[in-house]
């Protein structure tokens, strides 16, 4: 079957490789969408902290499901599934206090085992969700994303008219201000590319600030009346962005950190003593995807606007390129395996 592989940073192709085995307590899929995500494209620039080569990359996965070793009824022949990509080993701290996300020995697709870029796949039962009947592959497929969005708002215990400030208005960020509306929370959107705010924007965001044309720091203490913003999302690992998050949340506000810096950033900890901030890491999701499902269903988030392009498996390798080279070209691109 056909696979993108990478075989080290920016050496990507479509190899054929063996079609995969469906050992007891696994599923095997037939793979209908992938999306192109952030991080499989640092794998491809090889900038990613965490990414072995070399790789059958891919995380963002939906398909169909053509054979099933289980005992588990809830899944049959042909159940439309998109796969739970974090697999954890159940037995580590954070896996027996619940939070599998961040297990100590987690295994993510795409990154440390090989991942849905290709054919077929097999995956663990209790890590696939059915899709509903009434929603695209190319839709559900978003869920991932918005997952981890949802795990960042649910850290930070989002309520509605609370402001939140989210830094980058790439796919995390532009998900994460539409499922704050959804709630009733005000989302301030911070980017450098006007296009990407100007898609916010049509989506009902109504606070858009770019910090090549204006001050944030100002902007957010004008939007919120001098209070500054009880939460802030910071989305792009940036040094700007993770430094200016501490001046742009209130004082007892909460900060959730999902953006992978590529080096470390200091910050100044008398700041965060002398406002006394919660500050949380967030990493993946955990027991998000069936919210996500049903909001992406509901219309509650609309994952077709941040939809760029949809390609084939084989045009995958130069899109990575392209992506490398052009980070601002495309928001989000999907690649249909046919």
């Amino acid at each position: 079957m056909r696979a993108v592989y990478l075989e080290t940073p920016k050496n990507a192709f479509i190899k054929s490789i063996e079609e995969p085995l469906c050992p007891m307590g696994y599923a095997k899929i037939k793979v209908k969408v992938v999306g192109i995500c952030g991080s499989d494209v640092s794998a491809y620039k090889g900038t990613s902290p965490m990414c072995t080569y070399p790789r059958v990359i891919g995380h963002e996965i939906v398909g169909e499901i053509v054979e099933i070793n289980t005992k588990d009824t809830r899944f049959k022949l042909g159940d439309r599934v998109i796969l739970e990509p974090y697999v954890y080993c159940g037995k580590c701290y954070p896996c027996i206090s619940g939070r599998t996300n961040s297990c100590e020995n987690l295994k993510v697709l795409g990154v440390h085992i090989d991942g849905g870029m290709t054919e077929y796949i097999s995956h663990p039962v209790h890590l696939i969700h059915k899709l509903p009947d009434n929603l695209s592959f190319e839709e559900a497929v978003m869920a991932e994303p918005l997952s981890i969005a949802l795990h960042s708002m649910h850290r930070l215990r989002l309520k509605p008219k609370e402001y939140i400030v989210i830094f980058g208005a790439g796919q995390i960020g532009n998900l994460v201000a539409q499922a704050s509306l959804a709630i009733g929370a005000i989302p301030i959107l911070v980017d450098v590319l006007d296009e990407r705010l100007s898609i916010a924007g049509n989506l009902g965001v109504r606070y858009l600030l770019n910090p090549d044309k204006e001050d944030v720091i100002e902007g957010v203490r004008e939007i919120t009346k001098n209070m500054m913003a009880e939460c802030v999302v910071e989305a792009t690992g940036s040094f700007f962005g993770i430094r200016n998050s501490l001046d742009v949340v209130a004082y007892t506000g909460r900060i959730a950190f999902v953006g992978w810096p590529n080096q470390e950033i200091p910050l100044p900890t008398a700041l965060i003593t002398r406002k006394e901030l919660d500050i949380y890491g967030s990493r993946n999701s955990v027991g998000e995807f069936p919210l996500a499902l049903e909001m992406i269903e509901k219309g509650k988030v609309n994952v077709w606007a941040i939809i760029s392009e949809i390609i084939s498996l084989d045009e995958v390798p130069k899109y990575l390129e392209i992506l490398a080279n052009e980070p601002s070209r495309f928001l989000k691109v999907l690649g249909k395996v046919e």
